[in-house]
């Protein structure tokens, strides 16, 4: 089904010319995956801003909310962070992976929520890493369940158990796997997950990545056995290195920087894992800004619109809001033939397709809805959900969604470990406060003269003129088209009105004062 869907959207059987595009800048770095000159993925990294998530500290347990079945630890920031008591049994396992058991000294009485306030006490220090970076008010969330990715393998230092990304389906390549994982050295008491890139990898790449990450944890027990809390013992590779981690795989033809000393650093990691890789950094050095020779920045200013266009003539329209995101779906251009049910699938794959990939791009969680066309066919209700499902598979953050309900509706949630992208390039606007919309220039003329009206005849006998300065164009429509009405109130009220234009008014405001006096005036 997925390759008939491939063949309704125009795309390619499978990917090529697929490209990571580095921008390392003083103030920002930034990484773009590209695959046919499509933006695929995007990631920024500021340096006042550095992304936490994923870094181990050292911290002191604050205080215990039972209600809330959590602990807040204070580990050096500002707000302290948030240890639910679920996330500070070290028993606890990600649900991503296959569990395969392997005999443990350690194994004893299974640890309860009622447990953690005597095991974790007031004051008592607790080793956290964060999975969760501080999201407005709220401070950053945080786990004893500690994990250490490597190239192909994950660390578990704090369980006893290994296993194999469910990503990874093919039967006879989870079995080879599998053999591998047991044939490992892995020290008593510490679990390792196989990530999905070690899909098709030799066994000796597991040993040599194994062995880096039992070397980085050595280095982290040292750090805690030596620092005092609260403290940072681990930080979470920069974004360089984890573009090198986490992106570079066999799909990728070409690695570009703008940077020297950044491009020399990837070849000396890439290196160490594979030549022919070390082949495909190149440095960039045009006089055009790397993102633009590219292709990419264009890409990056459309799709950070309210409304994002599809190939097809159609469009979606996203909105974000404190409790969820909202996805709406049309055809707009695409009027189609006489095959309308056809015009309607297509758009509604093709917005499939874009809205996996727009979540990826601005790192929009929590709970999404969207608002397909109306199907009338199960069968192609069905087909758009299973693309979503595909697309989505790709994501890093974990992600759920359910079959498109009778009202047309996608309901999914996806994991939010820090603001979205959005959040970190925009602000509220200072003029509408973040509505997005202000009042036209009637409603301001109808507001003042509903002012004027009580102010004038407060002060009837007190004071006879009075100056009203606004926005320069509410007061284009009081000569315009209101001026009558104000003469009106000058004659009912035998007081006499002088206004004034300023540019730095907003066009909601407006000011009314005594003329004589310089007094302000309140309705």
């Amino acid at each position: 089904m997925i390759d008939k869907v491939r063949k309704i959207l125009g795309l390619p059987s499978r990917k090529t010319g697929n490209k990571i595009v580095l921008s390392v800048e003083k103030l920002e770095r930034r990484v773009a995956l590209l695959e046919n000159g499509q933006l695929e993925e995007y990631s920024v990294e500021r340096s006042t801003s550095r992304n936490i998530v994923g870094s181990v500290y050292k911290g002191k347990v604050k205080n215990i909310e039972m209600g809330l079945k959590a602990m807040f630890v204070d580990i050096g920031f500002e707000k302290n962070a948030f240890l639910h008591f679920w996330d500070a049994i070290p028993a606890a396992l990600d649900s991503g992976i296959e569990e395969i058991d392997r005999p443990s000294k350690k194994q004893g009485k299974r640890i309860t929520a009622k447990d953690i306030p005597r095991i974790y006490p007031v004051g008592s220090e607790v080793i956290v890493q964060v999975t969760k970076g501080p999201i407005g008010t709220k401070g950053p969330r945080v786990t004893t369940n500690l994990s250490f990715a490597g190239r192909y393998l994950v660390l578990m230092p704090f369980s006893d158990r290994s296993g194999i990304s469910r990503k990874i389906e093919e039967p006879k390549e989870r079995d080879r796997l599998r053999k591998i994982l047991h044939q490992l050295d892995i020290p008593e008491g510490i679990g390792v997950i196989i990530r999905t890139v070690g899909e098709g990898q030799r066994a000796r790449c597991f040993v040599r990545d194994l062995r880096f990450l039992l070397d980085q944890w050595a280095k982290v027990e040292q750090q805690i056995r030596e620092s005092p809390a609260p403290c940072r013992v681990f930080e979470e590779p920069d974004l360089v290195e984890r573009t090198v981690r986490d992106f570079l795989t066999e799909e990728i033809d070409d690695v570009v920087c703008d940077d020297r000393a950044a491009t020399d650093r990837m070849s000396e990691m890439v290196g160490q894992i594979s030549r022919r890789a070390r082949n495909q950094i190149h440095f960039y050095d045009g006089a055009t800004p790397i993102f633009e020779t590219y292709g990419v920045q264009k890409q990056i200013d459309d799709a950070f619109h309210r409304q994002v266009w599809l190939k097809c003539g159609g469009y979606i329209v996203i909105d974000e809001t404190e409790a969820l995101v909202a996805i709406d779906v049309n055809t707009g251009r695409n009027k189609g033939g006489r095959d309308v049910e056809k015009t309607i699938l297509q758009t509604n794959l093709e917005a499939a397709d874009e809205i996996a990939r727009q979540l990826r791009l601005r790192n929009i969680g929590g709970l999404i809805i969207g608002d397909f066309i109306d199907m009338k066919s199960r069968k192609d209700q069905q087909m758009v959900y299973n693309l979503m499902k595909e697309r989505l598979k790709r994501d890093k953050a974990r992600t759920h969604v359910l079959p498109i309900s009778s009202l047309g509706l996608i309901e999914m949630t996806r994991q939010r470990a820090q603001e979205s992208l959005s959040d970190t390039i925009y602000q509220n606007c200072p003029y509408c406060g973040g509505r997005g919309v202000v009042k036209t220039s009637m409603t301001t003329s109808v507001e003042l003269h509903r002012t004027l009206n009580t102010v004038m005849r407060k002060y009837q006998d007190k004071i006879h003129e009075i100056r009203v300065i606004l926005n320069p164009d509410v007061l284009k429509r009081l000569k315009e088209e209101d001026e009558e009405l104000l003469v009106e109130l000058e004659r009912r009220y035998a007081g006499r009105l002088v206004f004034r234009g300023d540019p730095t008014y907003h066009q909601e405001k407006f000011t009314l004062t005594d003329a004589t006096t310089g007094a302000e005036l309140k309705a």
